[in-house]
């Protein structure tokens, strides 16, 4: 495969795509809605995108880092144009934790241009990501993945083939339940000790050794119990749309989901009190209001 990329959307998770990417020889391409992160990828190593109206007659991998379907689904058809004409040789690789209501159609219209699209979704942090320890769930054309295997292998522990064209996107979907529930469940112990008068950090010293353990714990335990929400590594409001989302797809399925509606009350309740740019961690204050414990630290809401 060529060795020169795409890569829209310098967040978190696309720095660290990048990161990769240059380190393993790749030409990388970058373009941002920020300035400031366009050139901080340039520093890096990487180049300026030249023309978002363009991007196909020099490359023919552009990898998407975007908050949401709608707004991959609007870079494409709006901003790319790649429902009209031939873009035969194209290959689209959207690593959004993506709506698979909006992924098939799209992925089908586009098919009729010449572009292939993967829905590659990533289970991990952008810590995990940054460690490469985060891994790709890739749905689509078979081809076309194994086309792009050694790429995705570069920016990830481990690249999973899910099947057809969604199946990336849905079982990101389910990764992300069973990982919001566990969040919510730690909370719930961690808030029962500190009623039963348990010291919360011994708490959790002993969970992680217990059957109890997981890596929602390693990766969120600290942070609750010393209350550390900011800098967030993941909102609670990207949280909040991403469990959102789960239940509008599971709608779809008449698939019932009675504990993701419940996290999704709970997330709903702390982003009502303004708390959404604080980490997904933060599920435990929702618990620390309705059991009246309060705050571990008193200066807890300063950033």
């Amino acid at each position: 495969m060529n060795k020169s990329v795409g890569l829209i959307g310098l967040g978190l998770m696309g720095v660290c795509l990048a990161d990769h990417l240059l380190k393993a020889g790749y030409t990388v391409y970058a373009d941002d809605l920020d300035p400031a992160k366009v050139e901080h990828v340039i520093k890096m190593g990487g180049k300026k995108l030249a023309s978002l109206q363009e991007p196909t007659a020099e490359l023919r991998v552009m990898i998407l880092s975007l908050p949401n379907s709608k707004i991959a689904h609007d870079l494409l058809v709006d901003k790319l144009h790649l429902l009209e004409g031939d873009h035969s040789g194209l290959i689209i690789v959207d690593t959004t934790t993506a709506d698979p209501d909006i992924t098939i159609p799209l992925a089908a219209q586009l098919k009729t241009h010449g572009v292939e699209m993967l829905d590659a979704t990533i289970s991990g942090t952008s810590e995990m990501c940054a460690a490469k320890d985060a891994i790709f769930m890739v749905g689509g054309d078979e081809s076309v993945f194994q086309q792009c295997r050694e790429m995705l292998a570069q920016m990830s522990r481990e690249v999973f083939y899910m099947g057809k064209s969604g199946s990336g996107a849905a079982i990101k979907l389910v990764v992300n339940l069973v990982l919001a529930i566990n969040r919510m469940g730690l909370a719930e112990g961690l808030t029962l000790a500190r009623k039963a008068g348990l010291d919360p950090l011994q708490t959790l010293e002993i969970l992680k050794k217990s059957a109890a353990g997981s890596k929602a714990m390693d990766q969120k335990g600290y942070r609750m119990v010393n209350e550390a929400f900011y800098p967030p590594i993941g909102h609670l409001s990207t949280h909040y749309k991403d469990v959102r989302l789960m239940l509008s797809y599971a709608a779809t399925l008449n698939c019932p989901l009675p504990l993701a509606s419940m996290n999704a009350q709970a997330l709903a309740s702390e982003i009502s009190k303004g708390r959404g740019d604080r980490d997904s961690s933060a599920i435990i204050s929702f618990y620390n209001d309705i059991a009246n414990l309060g705050s571990i630290h008193s200066d807890s809401d300063k950033k």
